[in-house]
């Protein structure tokens, strides 16, 4: 079995929250958020004598957010345990590390703009880094890091915001919608049949005492709808969530789906690879067996980048989409690393 990691948090947790108009949201999610954020017995240390240290923003997997990232659990490692053990062997130097809260009522989020989840690309680009800007010293350099959706958050906010983050982290990331999702939609619709629409299914999970493991799927991807193509609010009480395939014969919208690839990185970094050439670190990994087939868009994702002669860093390592927490050994030295004042 894997090693617990019993080692008690010797550096400092720090919560507060601060609300933003910028996540109006038609979900009626709250503004008001609760930020994380950890610091190493170095880094505590070293801000004492006046150093300003680099910031990395972690962007939490679908049904994930933050704040979980600090909590125990059996046989893992927490953000900060890691964070900790990492900066004491002196495998990276301190950052100030930090982990908000980013979840939305439909699951979770892709960190873009969308009327019906909140303006969460804007919000992670301004106002979350003017925050930790007038409570820290920081160098001014900061990078996000995620996994999974967090892992899409942070590849596509440094083309949807250039100049904002200095370096980035991907793991596992959303590429390739074709794969991840096209074969998908009967089983979607299918589950989502009874209801007759996402919209109506959202009402209808909202109001359910208890999800089944199906419903997370089919929650995903009215998340997705709602980050990609929202709509407009058709009826009062609606919030603009629609699926681009049809109910009855599960034909897909071939114009609702052209809106769902232009969010796809692939898509993407046709017309904003040179964000990316901006960039002091683009790291991107993936597992070889991910279940959700991202290893074969990440493999045309990367590939494309060498054309376009985009400086990255791609490893791809023996695994799925699961239990891949271990990456992050590498990627938050190389983060650290590339976040360093010049």
């Amino acid at each position: 079995m894997p090693d617990h990691a019993f080692t008690p948090i010797r550096g400092r947790i720090d919560r507060w929250c601060f609300s933003s108009a910028r996540l109006n949201n038609r979900l009626n999610d709250p503004e008001e958020r609760e930020v994380l954020v950890h610091l190493s017995p170095e880094g505590i240390e070293a801000m004492e004598r006046g150093k300003e240290l680099p910031v990395i923003v972690y962007l939490a997997p679908f049904t994930g957010s933050g704040p979980q990232r600090a909590g125990w659990k059996a046989f893992a490692e927490t953000l900060p345990q890691r964070h900790e053990r990492l900066v004491a062997c002196s495998a990276m130097e301190p950052v100030i590390l930090v982990m908000p809260d980013t979840f939305t009522s439909l699951g979770g989020n892709q960190y873009v703009d969308s009327p019906i989840m909140g303006q969460w690309s804007t919000w992670l680009a301004e106002d979350l880094k003017s925050e930790i800007k007038s409570r820290y010293l920081t160098n001014g350099q900061f990078g996000l890091v995620g996994k999974s959706s967090g892992g899409y958050g942070a590849m596509v906010n440094v083309m949807l915001q250039p100049k904002a983050w200095q370096a980035i982290a991907s793991h596992s990331g959303d590429v390739g919608f074709d794969l991840m999702y096209g074969g998908s939609w009967g089983e979607t619709i299918t589950h989502l049949a009874p209801q007759r629409s996402g919209e109506a299914y959202v009402r209808h999970i909202a109001a359910s005492p208890s999800m089944r493991s199906a419903d997370f799927h089919a929650l995903m991807m009215c998340a997705l709808a709602a980050s990609y193509d929202p709509r407009e609010a058709s009826e009062e009480g609606d919030i603009g969530v629609c699926l681009p395939v049809d109910f009855q014969t599960c034909q897909v919208d071939q114009k609702a789906w052209m809106r769902w690839l232009a969010f796809d990185p692939l898509t993407m970094v046709e017309l904003n690879h040179s964000a990316l050439k901006e960039l002091n670190l683009c790291f991107i990994d993936c597992g070889n067996a991910d279940q959700y087939n991202i290893h074969y868009g990440t493999r045309r994702f990367t590939q494309r980048l060498k054309e376009l002669n985009v400086p990255h860093h791609y490893e791809e390592f023996a695994g799925t989409h699961s239990g891949i927490d271990h990456r992050l050994d590498v990627s938050l030295p190389l983060l650290a690393a590339a976040l360093r004042s010049n």
